[in-house]
C-alpha cells in the first residue's frame, strides 16, 4: 500500500471517529452547564463548574427513573417473546416441508418493505379495541412482532444444526415440540445473544410507538421523559444533555462489553 493511500485511510479514520465523537462531546460538556452559560458559550467551551444539578433535574422533574422502570419492564417482556415467536417460526420455516413456504418468506419480506407509518392507523384501531391502549402491553405486544433480520438470524444458524438430531430424537420417541425445546433451543445461544442486541437496543431507543401508544406520564419511558423538556416555545437544552447522557451510558457500556458477540454473532449467521 502506498504511503498515500495510507494518508487516505487513516485521515478517513480520524474524519469518522471526529464525526462520531463530537457530538457526544457537545452533549457530555452541556449536560454540566448552566441554563445561562449553554446559551452564551460554545459547544466544545469547557463549564465553568461541573455541576450535577441538571442530572438531579432530570430524574426528578422528568421522572427519568421510572421511564428507566417501564423501559425495563417493555424490554424484557418484549425480548421473551421475540425469542420465543421468533425461534419457532424459524423452526417451522426450516424445518417443515409445506406448501406455500417460499410465499411465506416473501411476505416476510414484503412486509420490511412497507413504512412502518402507513399502517399506524389500522394498528391503532386494533390496540385500541384490545384495550391495550394507554397501557405497557401495547408496546410490549408490538415490539413482539418478530422482524424478518430476527427470524433470518434464527433460519441461518438453525442450518447449522444437523437435521439427523431431530431424526435420533424422532426415532426415540420425542415429538415436534419436545425436539425444538430440548434439542433446537438450546443450540440457539448465540442467535439468542444477537438477537437479544439487536432488537434490545432498538427497543431501547424507540420514541414513535411508546410516545403514541402510551400518552399517560406515568408510562413514560427515557425516550418520551427525555421529550418532556421541550415545550412548544423553549426547551432546557441542557437538561436534556443530561438526560441523554443518562440514556446513553447504559447502551454505550453495554455495547463495549458485548460487541464481540454482535460482531460474531452476524457473522456466523451470515455464513452457516
Amino acid at each position: 500500500m502506498s504511503a498515500l493511500a495510507r494518508t487516505f485511510k487513516y485521515l478517513t479514520l480520524v474524519a469518522a471517529c471526529l464525526v462520531t465523537v463530537v457530538p457526544i462531546a457537545v452533549i457530555v460538556l452541556g449536560s454540566f452547564k448552566g441554563h445561562q452559560e449553554f446559551l452564551t458559550s460554545g459547544p466544545l467551551d469547557l463549564p465553568t463548574g461541573f455541576d450535577l444539578e441538571n442530572y438531579v433535574t432530570a430524574f426528578t422533574k422528568g421522572k427519568m427513573a421510572q421511564g428507566f422502570v417501564n423501559t425495563t419492564i417493555i424490554l424484557v417482556l418484549s425480548l421473551v417473546g421475540t425469542i420465543v415467536i421468533g425461534s419457532m417460526t424459524a423452526y417451522a420455516i426450516d424445518r417443515f416441508e409445506f406448501r406455500g413456504r417460499g410465499v411465506v418468506l416473501a411476505l416476510f419480506l414484503l412486509a420490511t418493505l412497507v413504512p412502518a407509518v402507513t399502517t399506524q392507523v389500522a394498528t391503532f384501531q386494533v390496540v385500541n379495541q384490545l384495550g391495550l391502549f394507554n397501557t405497557r402491553w401495547a408496546a410490549i405486544v408490538l415490539f413482539m412482532g418478530t422482524d424478518i433480520v430476527s427470524i433470518y438470524i434464527f433460519v441461518q444458524f438453525m442450518r447449522s444444526i444437523p437435521r439427523e438430531l431431530d431424526e435420533a430424537a424422532t426415532l426415540d420417541g420425542a415429538n415436534r415440540l419436545t425436539i425444538f425445546y430440548r434439542i433446537i433451543f438450546p443450540l440457539l445461544k448465540p442467535a439468542i445473544a444477537t438477537v437479544v442486541i439487536i432488537k434490545g437496543i432498538a427497543i431501547y431507543n424507540e420514541f414513535y410507538v411508546p410516545f403514541l401508544y402510551m400518552p399517560s406520564q406515568d408510562l413514560g419511558v427515557i425516550s418520551t421523559s427525555l421529550f418532556r423538556f421541550k415545550g412548544p416555545f423553549s426547551a432546557d437544552w441542557e437538561v436534556i444533555c443530561a438526560g441523554v447522557v443518562v440514556v446513553l451510558l447504559p447502551t454505550l457500556i453495554g455495547f463495549l462489553l458485548l460487541q464481540r458477540y454482535i460482531y460474531n454473532g452476524l457473522t456466523a449467521g451470515a455464513t452457516k
